[in-house]
């Protein structure tokens, strides 16, 4: 009886994933929304069964999509399906959401990294250096026009501009670590509802007041900081790319840190729900906002500054 539970449930799940495969390969709008909901089957039932049968789960969600899908649809049934397979296990073995967050995280990054890799390598796909010559030709266009209509281009924007572009070319390890975090985090947020209306165990977030980064965190930066001051690295290559993206993530790390401050002391003042929510979009608004949490976040890291607010 619990083989044929176990039959019935994967054909439904997979019956359920391959019209939201449909959706998302065929109508644009709905399919962006749909999109989010992909790996709920995944979770759902790597979450209730063993790991031997989420693989074979996984296994047949591949198989389906070549039948159902066009080959696009292999990408996203390996993105969002092991990521699903690897959350739904840490559900089932009952970790906190903290883990299932990082684990779902770190699987969707490998997958598309891996995916980038082949589409470069076999495919002479490269999306991200082809966007980036787009942005170059924008520019020079733009340019052109200007001078076309006797307007000549300030030297120092250009220089700016292109060196605006550059830097968003040494990011993209770092943009590929954020959309993995976003797209788990939103992942969890449309699907963690659904599955608890199932019967599924699933912990509580800790509280965003709450968050503690390790202190390590600040060793780090510091590290990083100093390197990029007195090392000069070449321009474009693996030390400075390296360099560039790991400051970069642990001065968002530093952010997060800052916001959480505001959070815990605006609970602590009991002011208004609504005023660190404004707060925090205000930040990413308004560029300058940015340094001032920045610098907040490292006093509290580093400064224990809640403990000596509470005593």
């Amino acid at each position: 009886m619990k083989n044929v539970h176990k039959l019935t449930e994967g054909a439904i799940l997979l019956a359920a994933y391959a019209v939201m495969l449909l959706i998302t390969i065929y109508v644009p709008i709905l399919g962006a929304v749909v999109n989010l909901f992909l790996s709920l089957p995944f979770i759902m039932f790597a979450a209730k069964h063993n790991r031997q049968s989420a693989v074979v789960f996984m296994v047949a969600a591949t198989l389906l999509s070549l039948i159902v899908g066009t080959f696009f649809a292999i990408p996203l049934t390996l993105a969002y399906g092991l990521t699903g397979i690897v959350m739904g296990d840490f559900v089932r073995n009952q970790k906190g959401r903290a883990a299932v967050f990082l684990s779902g995280s770190i699987t969707f990054l490998l997958t598309l990294v891996i995916q980038y890799a082949v589409a470069v390598a076999f495919f002479k796909m490269d999306f991200i250096r082809q966007s980036i010559d787009l942005v170059r030709e924008s520019v020079d266009q733009s340019m052109n026009m200007l001078e076309s209509l006797g307007q000549g281009p300030n030297g120092a924007l250009i220089e700016q501009l292109n060196a605006g572009i550059d830097l968003l070319q040494s990011l993209v390890p770092s943009m590929f670590v954020m959309i993995s975090l976003a797209t788990v985090f939103l992942i969890q947020l449309v699907s963690f509802p659904i599955l608890k209306r199932f019967g599924v165990k699933i912990g509580e977030w800790q509280s965003f007041r709450e968050l503690m980064l390790p202190r390590s965190l600040m060793y780090y930066f510091l590290v990083a900081l100093l390197a990029s001051l007195f090392i000069q690295a070449e321009d474009g290559g693996y030390f400075h790319l390296a360099l560039t993206n790991i400051l970069f993530i642990l001065q968002l790390l530093l952010v997060i840190q800052g916001l959480s401050f505001i959070w815990f002391y605006s609970h602590l003042k009991g002011w208004p729900k609504v005023l660190p929510i404004i707060i925090t979009i205000l930040v990413f608004i308004m560029p300058f906002l940015l340094y001032i949490v920045w610098i907040l976040g490292i006093i509290d890291l580093g400064f224990d500054l809640r403990k000596r607010i509470l005593r």
